[in-house]
């Protein structure tokens, strides 16, 4: 499939804190080249609040259009999420360059879409889709009729109709993949309870995306997990059996990665799937201790975990990549977060340290839990 080549638009928004707008840049980056793109050029921009019509100012959009010009260029992402006016008025200006203009939501759409292998992953993303597309429909057609040498409302009356045609057809397709994915819930209810009347100790990896997650589950059982230097490597959960002669058997399943702003329609697709981490007895946090931005992923899974009302959960943090580090740093993020050890999931170091650490943290929560009943 051939690269293809992007003008980013980069907005740092000044009532917004966070990221620092060079790491959002290399997230941004990274995120295009999973969706199959190669950044050519970059437009920055700082605002107060976005415009209404262009989100961006329309001097700005010049700028674009230059770059599209210079560089041959046919997509523009924006690193915020757009309107569908917005958009639909972006690329109404960037006509003559025939650029079709895309949001950082429906750029993560895309990537989940490419990553999605399973017939349950494939389903999910399709929901999350829909759940975009649907009111942006009027806009669709809209586009059509000025390629078709029309004005806005060139088709009139039978364009109104076909609109809410295919608005229906939307909504009924909806319906019929929520009822997929509601069997899907069931079978991993069951799966659930199947293992629970093993009691086996079950665990769940939760991180940012491409923190490790899926190199750690491989290195503690064996697995052949797809893990790849990328974003979104992994969509589908799996769950793998870790044993050791000492600590014992512990499952393990590795969830699809978090990233900032994740857009509310994939985490409402995906609940079926990140309900594992509701249901497992204890979270492993993996954390890439070596990104300049840990501290802000660290918050951006915390907040996903508190959506799901997993929060509480008995929680080790994993401090992946551990390897890259000095001793001096080592200590400071083992004091920064209590019960973590030190790991390299690549280099396959710490592992039996950290499953003792679960079945400690877990030991004592459960101590906890029963004398806080017995009170």
């Amino acid at each position: 499939m051939a690269i293809e080549k992007v003008v980013l638009v980069l907005v740092e928004l000044t009532t917004r804190k966070g990221f620092l707008i060079d790491e959002e840049l290399e997230e941004m980056v990274e995120l295009i080249r999973s969706a199959n793109g190669d950044v050519v050029a970059a437009v920055q921009v700082k605002l107060f609040r976005p415009n209404a019509s262009l989100f961006i100012g329309a001097g700005k959009v010049e700028e674009i259009a230059q770059q599209l010009l210079e560089t041959g260029a046919r997509r523009v992402v924006f690193n915020q999420n757009l309107s569908p006016v917005q958009t639909r008025n972006l690329e109404m200006q960037l006509k003559k360059h025939k650029a079709k203009v895309i949001d950082r939501n429906l750029l993560i759409l895309d990537i989940f879409a490419r990553r999605a292998k399973s017939s349950d992953g494939k389903l999910q993303v399709e929901l999350a889709q829909l759940e975009y597309q649907l009111p942006r429909v009027d806009m669709q057609w809209e586009k059509l009729s000025r390629a078709a040498g029309g004005g806005a409302g060139a088709m009139g009356g039978q364009g109104e109709q076909q609109i809410e045609i295919d608005r229906r057809r939307i909504r009924e397709r909806i319906i019929r993949v929520k009822k997929e994915l509601l069997k899907l819930k069931e079978h991993r209810a069951r799966l659930r309870a199947g293992r629970k009347q093993k009691q086996f100790v079950q665990a769940v990896l939760v991180g940012y995306t491409n923190a490790g997650k899926s190199t750690l589950l491989n290195a503690l059982t064996g697995a052949e997990a797809y893990a790849m230097d990328q974003l979104f490597a992994t969509l589908d959960p799996k769950t793998r059996l870790f044993q050791d002669g000492r600590i014992g058997s512990i499952l393990v399943t590795d969830t699809v990665g978090f990233i900032r702003d994740l857009p509310h329609h994939l985490v409402e697709a995906f609940h079926a799937t990140l309900e594992e981490v509701t249901e497992a007895d204890a979270v492993i946090h993996v954390i890439d201790v070596s990104n300049p931005n840990t501290l802000e992923q660290v918050k951006v899974v915390e907040k996903v975990l508190a959506s799901l009302k997993a929060s509480e959960k008995p929680t080790i943090f994993a401090l992946n990549k551990s390897d890259l580090l000095t001793p001096e740093q080592k200590k400071m993020w083992l004091s920064e977060f209590p019960d973590s050890i030190c790991i390299s999931a690549k280099k396959k170091e710490g592992l039996r340290e950290l499953m003792q650490k679960v079945k400690d943290v877990l030991a004592e929560y459960n101590r906890q839990t029963r004398a806080s009943k017995s009170a």
